[in-house]
C-alpha cells in the first residue's frame, strides 16, 4: 500500500486541491454520509470495507467505491490510500483506527472514538503527524460559529448557567432494535456515548469552558432481546459544574416520542443569553434585559468565522449534510498539507468525549455521586 503523496487532480486544480484517496469502512447510513461528503471535498472513494467479508461488493456499491475489500487488513495491504473513514459499530472503532495509523493512513473515525479511555489515549499517542478527526459536525453550523465568536468577544458577560438536551425517539418502542443496543457492539454506553457526547462537545466548543465535575443518572426504559442481559441506557441526565464556575443541566434521551434529532442548548449570561437548536439551525436567539432578537444565517451580518461555513445565500436553508461536508473539507485541507482549520475536532476531542462518558457511567453507578472529569 502506498500513502506517499496525493494523486494529482485530473482537471488542472493546483496542489491544494489534489485528489484524496479515500476508503470507507462500514457502508450503512453513516458510511454513506461520509462518502458523499468525501466526494464533495474532492475525494475519490477508491475502496470500501463491509462489517462482514461477504458484504464487500455490496459495501462498494452503497458508498460508490471503486472496489470492495473483505476486511481491513486486506485493504491496508493492497489499496493506494490516503484516508480511512471508520463508520462501523462502536467496538470496532479503536482497533480499526489503530491499524490504519500503524499503516501510515490518516483517519476519520466515528464517535465514540473508543469504548474506553485507555484505548482512546493510545490512539491519540499513535496519531503522530497523521491527521485524525472525529465528526462532531455540529461545530460546523454557521450559527454555532457565530455563537462561539460572540461568547469569545465577551458579549454574554459572565456566563452563569446552561441548560439543554439531545432528544430522539427512534428507540421509543419496545420493538425498536439496532446493533447499538448490544453492548458487545455498541459499548457500555448507548444514548450518552451516541448523542450526549455531541452535546458536551458543542457546549465546550462554543464556550471554551470545560465540564469539571458531574453528577449523573441513567435509566433503561426498554430492555430489548438483543441486549443479552446487558442493557445500555435509554435516558441519561447530568448536572455539572465547569472549570470557570458555570452550572449546567443536560437531558439525553432516545425514547422521547416526537423528537427526531433535537440538540439544543441555552446559555444564560449576565449581559446576554443565547439559544441554539440543531433542528432550526438557521437561527440563533439572543436575549437581553431590554429585549431579544433572532439572528438569521445571513453572510452579510455574520462574524467571519461563521461566514466561512456559509454555502448558500440567506434564505436558502443549510443543514446536516452541509455540516458534514464542511467537516470533511476541513479534514482534507489538513491531509493535503494545508493549515489545520480552527475548530477541527481531532482524536483529542474524541478522547475528551470518552472521558466524560466514563464519568457519567461511574456517577450513575454510584447513585449520582459527584465525579471529577479528567482534564
Amino acid at each position: 500500500m502506498s500513502v506517499t503523496g496525493l494523486t494529482a487532480a485530473s482537471d488542472g486544480f493546483d496542489s491544494a486541491q489534489q485528489t484524496v484517496r479515500v476508503a470507507v469502512m462500514g457502508a450503512g447510513f453513516m458510511g454513506q454520509v461520509h462518502a458523499e461528503a468525501a466526494r464533495r471535498a474532492g475525494g475519490s472513494i477508491v475502496a470500501a470495507v463491509a462489517s462482514r467479508p461477504e458484504g464487500a461488493a455490496a459495501a462498494a456499491r452503497a458508498v460508490g467505491a471503486d472496489q470492495g475489500y473483505p476486511d481491513l487488513a486486506t485493504l491496508l495491504d493492497h489499496a493506494e490510500l490516503d484516508v480511512l473513514h471508520v463508520c462501523t459499530p462502536n467496538a470496532s472503532h479503536a482497533p480499526a483506527a489503530a491499524a490504519a495509523l500503524a499503516a501510515g493512513v490518516h483517519v476519520v473515525c466515528e464517535k465514540p472514538l473508543a469504548t474506553g479511555s485507555a484505548e482512546a489515549v493510545a490512539l491519540v499517542r499513535a496519531a503522530g503527524e497523521r491527521v485524525t478527526a472525529v465528526p462532531f459536525v455540529y461545530r460546523f453550523h454557521p450559527m454555532v460559529r457565530e455563537l462561539r465568536a460572540r461568547i469569545a468577544a465577551g458579549e454574554a458577560g459572565v456566563l452563569a448557567s446552561v441548560t439543554g438536551g439531545y432528544l430522539q425517539d427512534w428507540l421509543s418502542r419496545p420493538s425498536d432494535d439496532d446493533w447499538r443496543v448490544d453492548a458487545a457492539l455498541g459499548g457500555p454506553s448507548r444514548a450518552f456515548a451516541d448523542i450526549g457526547s455531541h452535546w458536551c462537545d458543542l457546549f465546550e466548543f462554543v464556550t471554551g469552558d470545560r465540564i469539571a465535575r458531574l453528577s449523573a443518572r441513567t435509566a433503561v426504559v426498554h430492555e430489548r432481546a438483543r441486549s443479552n442481559g446487558r442493557p445500555t441506557e435509554d435516558v441519561a441526565t447530568m448536572h455539572f459544574t465547569t472549570a470557570a464556575g458555570m452550572v449546567g443541566t443536560l437531558v439525553v434521551s432516545q425514547v422521547a416520542a416526537g423528537r427526531k434529532n433535537r440538540l439544543h442548548l441555552e446559555l444564560s449570561g449576565t449581559e446576554a443569553s443565547f439559544g441554539f437548536d440543531q433542528e432550526d439551525p438557521e437561527r440563533l436567539w439572543v436575549g437581553r434585559r431590554d429585549g431579544g432578537q433572532t439572528l438569521l444565517r445571513d453572510p452579510g451580518t455574520l462574524h467571519p468565522s461563521a461566514t466561512r461555513y456559509v454555502r448558500l445565500p440567506a434564505g436558502h436553508a443549510q443543514g446536516y449534510q452541509d455540516c458534514f461536508d464542511a467537516f470533511v473539507a476541513d479534514t482534507y485541507q489538513a491531509v493535503r498539507g494545508g493549515e489545520v482549520p480552527d475548530g477541527l475536532p481531532t482524536f483529542a476531542d474524541g478522547l475528551r468525549a470518552v472521558r466524560i462518558t466514563e464519568a457519567v457511567l461511574t456517577s450513575a453507578a454510584s447513585d449520582g455521586a459527584w465525579i471529577e472529569v479528567p482534564a
